[in-house]
């Protein structure tokens, strides 16, 4: 069998064991869960300066932090891991996403203990987004400051 047929055949044998897609639905519901974390953001903010009298800037710093900590609960008890099956990317985007992607790990590998658990494996996803985001900010600030802006 010559190596084309193979490969023909391994492709017939991935869409046959490939679950169908509804990419509809998909974007519907990252849409949805996306947009309702982001509201829930800013109404966090609106009452933090409302409520509480603090400015803009100090308001959307409590509004992150808070929701930080809300998803950093939800993946502990399990309930961000069922979110995220359901929306998909809508859970992933915002800062909860990030906040799910540090806990987890940690959470995972807690009983391997405070080194070698928690330490070692607490940024085992965050890390390549922190490593490449900084990365990326720095080249754009380099290729900002040579052209001159």
């Amino acid at each position: 069998m010559s190596d084309q047929q193979k490969y023909i055949e391994y492709s017939e044998m991935v869409k046959r064991a490939t679950p169908g897609s509804n990419y509809l639905q998909g974007y519907l519901r990252a849409f949805w869960v996306g947009g309702a974390i982001c509201v829930l953001g800013q109404l966090l903010t609106l009452m933090y300066e409302k409520w509480c009298g603090l400015d803009d800037m100090t308001a959307g710093t409590l509004s992150s932090v808070t929701l930080i900590f809300l998803a950093s609960t939800l993946t502990g008890i399990g309930v961000y891991d069922v979110l995220g099956k359901y929306a998909g990317a809508g859970s992933v985007v915002p800062i909860t996403g990030f906040a799910n992607s540090v806990a987890a790990p940690a959470i995972e590998f807690r009983r391997e203990g405070l080194v070698l658990g928690l330490g070692a494996k607490i940024f085992a996803l965050a890390g390549p987004v922190l490593l490449y985001g900084i990365v990326a900010s720095v080249v754009v600030g380099l290729i900002y400051a040579l052209i001159g802006g």
